[in-house]
Parts: C-alpha cells; sequence; structure tokens
C-alpha cells in the first residue's frame, strides 16, 4: 500500500475518486451482454471463466468464483492517471484514510465500506435461489447477503428471454413440498417454481429481496446494491437446460448438514416467502428525493431495507447542480456527458476489457456533505447517474 500516493491522490481531487471499470465472469447462464462491453471480450478470461456477465461498483471484496479466479477479482481500483497500471485498490484507501472517507460511524461498526453493487446481466431467468440470513451465514464463516434491484432504462434495449422475476412461493405452499422438490435434486427436474409466483419486471422501478427468501431473477440487465457478501444456496437445479450440481445447493451449509434437507429449509424466512402481500411489501416503485424543476430530480430507488439506499440522479440539458449526501457514495454514470467535481464524466459506449473508463466514481464523506458539483453539458441529453451507499444515510434513518 503506497499511504502517500492515497492521500496525495484523494486530496488532489477533493475527496473523490475515478474507479476502473470491474468485470465479472461467471461460470454459469448466459451473457446478456448489455455491459457495453465489446463483443469480442465477453470471454477476455478464457472459456473455463465463463463469460463476463457482472460490472461490480466500489467493491472491496472478492467473489466466489472458483478455484481459478485471483485474489482481486470484484475488487474496485481508483485511478489516478491515463494508463491502466496507475492505480490502486480502494479497500487499501479505505483501510488507510478510514472515517475519513467514510465517517466514523461507519468505520467503527463495520471496519471498512460495507456494501457495493453490480450490474448482472444475463440472457435467460437466474436459478431459483436464496441469500443466507445473517446467523446462518455466521456459521460457516461468512455474512448474510440483503440485496435491492433497480432495473435501469439505459441498459435494457432488449429484455431478454424471460423478462419476470419469481419470489417466494404461493401462500398456499408448505415445507412438506419444498422438501420434497429438494429431495429430487439429484434425480431429474424439481421444477420448483412450479410453487413460486413471478412478476413482470417493471423499468425504472425495482425490488427489496431481504436474505432468506427464494428468488429468480428475470432477464433484464439489473443494478443490484447489496451486502458484502457473495453467499448463495440455490434451489433450482435445472435452468434453461443447465444443470446445477447439489454443492450449488448446500456450498454453504455447514459440512455436517449437506444432506440435511431440514436444515436447508431452515436457511429460508419462511414467513416472508410466502407473504401473500409480498409486492406491497418489497415493491420498490422510484420515490422523490428532491427537485429543482427544470435543473434536476433526484428519486429514491433503494429504500426501507434497513442496510442499503440506492437514488438515481437526472441533471437535465446545459444544467448545473451542486447535490449533498450525508454520507460517502458510489455512482454510476448510465447516460450522458458533463462533469462530476474536477472531473469529466460520461457514459460508456463500448469498453474494451481492462480499459479506463469516465463513468464510475467514490465520493468520501466530507466531499458529498459539501455538495458534489455537477454539470450536465449537453444541450439535449440528460446526466443520469445511480447512487449507491451504506446504513448511514437510508431514506428511512433520515
Amino acid at each position: 500500500m503506497n499511504e502517500q500516493l492515497i492521500r496525495d491522490t484523494f486530496e488532489k481531487n477533493q475527496g473523490i475518486f475515478r474507479l476502473t471499470p470491474v468485470f465479472i465472469p461467471r461460470r454459469f447462464s448466459k451473457a446478456g451482454k448489455r455491459l457495453r462491453l465489446h463483443p469480442h471480450d465477453y470471454y477476455a478470461l478464457g472459456t473455463a471463466r465463463g463469460s463476463i456477465k457482472e460490472r461490480w461498483f466500489s467493491s472491496v471484496i472478492a467473489p466466489m468464483n472458483g478455484p481459478l479466479a485471483p485474489p482481486d477479482e470484484g475488487m474496485s481500483y481508483v485511478s489516478y492517471g491515463k494508463t491502466v497500471a496507475e492505480r490502486f485498490l480502494l479497500k487499501d484507501a479505505v483501510d488507510f484514510l478510514g472515517a475519513e472517507i467514510i465517517g466514523k460511524p461507519l468505520m467503527d461498526k463495520y471496519g471498512t465500506w460495507p456494501m457495493y453493487s453490480k450490474f448482472f446481466d444475463y440472457e435467460e431467468p437466474l436459478f431459483h435461489h436464496l441469500h443466507l440470513k445473517f446467523e446462518d451465514a455466521a456459521r460457516v464463516g461468512k455474512i448474510g447477503k440483503p440485496e435491492a434491484y433497480y432495473y435501469p432504462p439505459q441498459y435494457n434495449n432488449y429484455p431478454g428471454t424471460n423478462p419476470s422475476t419469481y419470489f417466494g412461493f404461493s401462500p398456499e405452499v408448505t415445507k412438506e413440498e419444498v422438501k420434497a422438490r429438494l429431495a429430487a435434486y439429484e434425480s431429474g427436474d424439481n421444477r420448483i417454481t412450479e410453487l413460486s409466483r413471478a412478476f413482470r419486471i417493471e423499468l425504472g422501478t425495482g425490488w427489496y429481496t431481504p436474505p432468506g427468501v427464494v428468488h429468480a431473477p428475470g432477464s433484464y440487465l439489473t443494478y443490484e446494491p447489496q451486502w458484502n457478501s457473495d453467499v448463495n444456496s440455490v434451489y433450482e437445479n435445472i435452468v434453461s437446460s443447465e444443470i446445477y450440481p447439489y454443492d450449488f445447493l448446500v456450498e454453504n451449509c455447514p459440512q455436517d448438514k449437506q444432506r440435511d434437507l431440514d436444515y436447508v429449509i431452515s436457511l429460508m424466512d419462511w414467513e416472508k416467502n410466502i407473504d401473500p402481500d409480498y409486492r406491497e411489501h418489497f415493491f420498490r416503485p422510484p420515490v422523490l428525493e428532491s427537485e429543482i424543476e427544470g435543473i434536476y430530480r433526484q428519486n429514491w430507488i433503494v429504500y426501507d431495507t434497513g442496510y442499503i439506499g440506492a437514488q438515481e440522479l437526472t441533471v437535465f440539458p446545459g444544467q448545473t447542480a451542486t447535490i449533498k449526501n450525508p454520507g460517502a457514495y458510489g455512482l454510476v454514470v448510465t447516460q450522458g456527458t458533463g462533469t462530476i467535481g474536477g472531473y469529466r464524466c460520461h457514459s460508456a459506449g463500448m469498453l474494451r476489457y481492462g480499459q479506463l473508463s469516465q463513468d464510475e466514481y467514490f465520493v468520501g464523506i466530507q466531499a458529498a456533505k459539501d455538495g458534489v458539483r455537477i454539470t450536465n453539458d449537453s444541450e439535449f441529453e440528460p446526466l443520469v447517474m445511480l447512487k449507491h451507499f451504506a446504513p448511514d444515510q437510508l431514506r428511512e434513518n433520515l
């Protein structure tokens, strides 16, 4: 860690870092190819790693991505120059600057930046799966994973094969029925989504998915703020003719519980899974946070989660707005061009793997509190960005 370099970069840019794009391959499913990555680069890391299906933002953790993944995969780097080599880890900056960049409450409680966000981009729906509750994750030395979804229109030029997301189970379904489907995991297609219920995805809206809720995300590209965790239990064994091994169901269970289906079922938050008013409780349409007519509009797009939050900021053509937030945040520009603080910014057109960009930033706490000056220098196109942040500035706490 070069502490002087971190300090110099932080101070030179008034507490705002430009981040480099972080693309992630996954060994399952098919790429949706809406990440604005060059068509030749979806297998940039080789066919053994699978195609690139995700882009991670403001990340200080690595994914559970198999033995071929390098130790820094998924981790954000700060760019301080014009070449790819001029960089340092965002994690190193947070470790060194501590409360100065993320604030004392977050540093004292979590010891790091506790969340990240991503675009996940699959042509076909994902498997029916859950993320572990905190107490269950702790049994295997990990942490739980609440997450939220938002469907940005700018990145969804086509809907994929099935733009509907399954959540939980129909209210009349019993645990015994679910257990019977899990018992069939290695003998044939368990068709577990027959017990579930699907909601068609509406662009410009989102959902909150608590830990312990089984879900099968639909085939739109999704912006997903989430906790610093990557722990799954996959309940569906065959999806679009792709077979998932039993390990996917139990890889985050204690060794002595991996053949105990009662334990696997206990990973669910059962009452939330069969909630008859699931949409009422967990659907998240945008909610206005603030606006000045003709200048800017900022909406809450992730809220009422207890862990993570996000906003969508639109600055209208030719306008400038100074936007204040009470805490640090990461952001990605999804449309338009202009400036953020002292940086030029513009949404990605087409990126090569390993190329720098001007669409992703991390704003430290003091810069956020003082207000970031954002200018849209287009005559016609709005400047739109998605901002993700931690529990110190949730809508329900402000």
